[in-house]
């Protein structure tokens, strides 16, 4: 099973359920109405599109539903905003927890997040979050992770092909751009 977490529009889900279609596909996010369309899409027969490995659940990263507990052999979150932003840049211990809690044993965590000091100063200040480097994620965020029940086993800049073939909104808005893309994956433990 995969979970998308901040699923945004549900893009990455839809997508990848229509091409895995022997995984279930759960997308998660706080704000339901970018999810409206695709939601209607999903439950259409497969010859107009819809996919019945495809599922949205409206929950923020705070209040992720214990059904979901220990179910996911993959858990995303890409480029996330807000509160999910805070709790994959900082290391905050409950929410990463959350996290982990969704994740079977040995399940992949990744994550892959942009933020530009310059574009998102209001954001990252708002958030209070530091800006992204290979020191950073190496000597502040590893340990957190791994307190959290996660060992970082990939960290580094995503390649703007790498980033392209996530099939996410995001991911669509930014090619081209001269935004830096951070991408962490971690194993549960």
């Amino acid at each position: 099973m995969v979970i998308d977490v901040g699923t945004g529009d549900g893009t990455f889900v839809y997508k990848s359920a229509r091409l895995n279609p022997q995984k279930l596909y759960i997308g998660v996010d706080a704000n339901a109405r970018p999810l409206e369309r695709i939601s209607e899409k999903i439950h259409r027969g497969s010859q107009k599109g819809g996919v019945p490995n495809a599922v949205f659940v409206k929950a923020a990263v705070e209040s992720l539903p214990d059904e979901l507990n220990g179910v996911a052999n993959q858990v995303h979150v890409h480029f996330p905003w807000g509160s999910l932003l805070s709790t994959v840049a900082k290391g905050e211990m409950a929410m990463l927890g959350n996290l982990r809690r969704i994740c079977a044993v040995s399940a992949t965590l990744e994550i892959v997040a942009s933020l530009d000091p310059e574009r998102d100063r209001a954001e990252m200040q708002r958030l209070g979050l530091e800006a992204l480097s290979l020191e950073y994620l190496d000597f502040v965020l590893m340990p957190r992770y791994k307190d959290a029940g996660f060992t970082v086993t990939k960290r580094g800049i995503l390649s703007s092909s790498d980033c392209m073939r996530l099939e996410t909104a995001w991911a669509k808005r930014l090619s081209g751009s001269d935004r830096t893309v951070w991408r962490i994956v971690a194993r549960a433990i």
